[in-house]
């Protein structure tokens, strides 16, 4: 589907639908020359997602969806308006649509700029269906979305929102992808494409004769299961002034994961195509990244492999060494993820050597049980790391919960006979936070780093009309670029 923009002060050509944005006890603001009945108007209220469909009476719009925003309606209603309004017209089998946004209640609404980039995210990820695995998909006859609204700002912000609706729609392409179809190498050449995007873009792919020359036992460990080689990718981006700062964005890229010699239960193991969501933001962000300019040099790191058992897998109790010399012990080994950003962490702080590291994975279930599938877990150093990353959430509706670093959990995975073990004693609970300390030993103190787990938010999600519901949510990649486009 084609979105575009125009000025909603323009005079409006024929439609087949044409949606309005309403507030609650707001009258809907019709363009010139369009009319509904009396009857319509005094059913709808305005309230969040009570939208109310009718026939026009008069106008060149054949039919009017009045969008309820509810009360002070930030970016999120915004987003949902727009995307039911593509729902809506897909339904009817309509071949275009029209969103408009008269000149009134922009201001309240946070301004035209960002009015637009909600309803162009909206309305991009809203038409998202996954066809990856048909033989014969099926085509909407949906082919292009108008979205109306006052200025060149509304514009602009139409425009960024376009770019961000696609990433996050490549992302979750990568995560529906089935196992068979999403190899570490299939991972790796994903990557490479998106070199191809931009000047600004390049990207490096490391076989496994290069991680073992560099001492990744730990990724090496994980790999060792599957007739699949792993793969290391290492993406940079180049802002087009000079670069203020360096930001690391470390992605989990477990293609596959059955759990190795700890195998998982049948019951849902298909779901574990979704192990490499991490890897899939950190591939979005760049893909937003060739359209959008942020003011420092990005990195994008992704260790990929899968997580399989075979007669080569690791064995619990096995004892591998990362890149930076620690020794593991193995002891569960669908602790796997851990392991491999164990040694991509030592090589963000060995090689990239940036001022600040963000790692994204589907770390842990413990996770899940403590925040559910709407929030992800967040660990960060400084205050102001957990902070931008708390707003971007906020800004995206890819909300994050600080979590605490506690030393208690850091000391129960010292004791074994290697120097950590992958997962902490029983009888101390918080495996969200032991996975956490366990990769804040291999980036260190000196970096300032977060950790996101979203184990529970990259898919399993309720349905928000853009997103959630069957299959991967794309989590992390609006979220990060909020976060680089706010650094100055």
């Amino acid at each position: 589907m084609r979105i575009t923009a125009t000025d909603s002060s323009k005079a409006l050509t024929s439609t087949p639908l044409l949606a309005v944005l309403a507030s609650e006890d707001e009258t809907p603001a019709l363009p010139r020359g369009v009319r509904i009945p009396a009857a319509a108007k005094k059913d709808f209220t305005g309230k969040a997602r009570r939208d109310r469909m009718t026939d026009a009476t008069a106008g060149p719009a054949d039919r009017v969806l009045l969008l309820g925003l509810g009360k002070e309606p930030g970016a999120e209603e915004l987003r949902r308006a727009a995307a039911r309004a593509v729902k809506a017209a897909r339904k009817l089998g309509l071949s275009s649509l029209r969103i408009h946004q008269g000149a009134g209640s922009v201001k309240a609404r946070g301004g035209a700029a960002a009015i637009g980039q909600a309803l162009a995210e909206g309305a991009g990820m809203g038409a998202y269906v996954y066809t990856g695995g048909k033989s014969k998909p099926k085509t909407s006859k949906l082919s292009r979305c108008v979205l109306a609204g006052p200025g060149a700002g509304f514009r602009a912000g139409v425009r960024d929102g376009l770019t961000l609706a696609e990433a996050n729609v490549f992302s979750r392409d990568l995560q529906n992808q089935a196992g068979n179809q999403l190899t570490p190498r299939a991972l790796a050449a994903a990557a490479r494409s998106l070199s191809t995007r931009s000047p600004r873009i390049s990207c490096r792919v490391m076989n496994e004769a290069a991680m073992k020359k560099m001492g990744m036992g730990l990724l090496l460990g994980v790999s060792r299961g599957s007739v699949e080689p792993a793969r290391l990718i290492h993406l940079v981006y180049r802002p087009r002034k000079k670069a203020k700062r360096k930001v690391a964005l470390v992605g989990k890229g477990l293609t596959f994961d059955a759990g190795g010699i700890s195998l998982k239960p049948s019951a849902k193991m298909d779901e574990m195509r979704y192990d490499m969501s991490g890897s899939a933001a950190v591939l979005g962000v760049f893909h937003a990244l060739a359209k959008m300019d942020v003011p420092v040099e990005v990195h994008g790191v992704v260790p990929s492999s899968e997580n399989l058992a075979d007669g080569m897998a690791t064995k619990p109790g096995d004892i591998h060494k990362a890149m930076d010399g620690t020794t593991v012990e193995v002891l569960n080994t669908d602790a796997e993820g851990r392991l491999i950003l164990g040694d991509a962490l030592c090589y963000v702080r060995k090689r990239v050597k940036p001022d600040t590291a963000i790692d994204l994975a589907t770390l842990t279930g413990a996770v899940v049980v403590g925040l559910g599938h709407e929030i992800s877990g967040m660990y960060a150093t400084t205050d102001d790391l957990r902070d931008r990353l708390v707003a971007a959430g906020e800004a995206t509706g890819e909300a994050v919960w600080p979590l605490p670093l506690l030393d208690v959990h850091m000391r129960n995975l010292r004791g074994g006979p290697a120097d950590l073990r992958n997962i902490n004693q029983p009888n101390i609970g918080g495996g969200s936070i032991a996975g956490a300390q366990f990769l804040h030993h291999f980036i260190g103190d000196d970096i300032e780093w977060s950790h996101l787990d979203i184990a529970g938010t990259a898919w399993g999600a309720e349905a928000r009309d853009y997103v959630g519901g069957r299959g991967g949510t794309g989590v992390g990649t609006r979220l990060l670029m909020r976060y680089l486009t706010g650094l100055k």
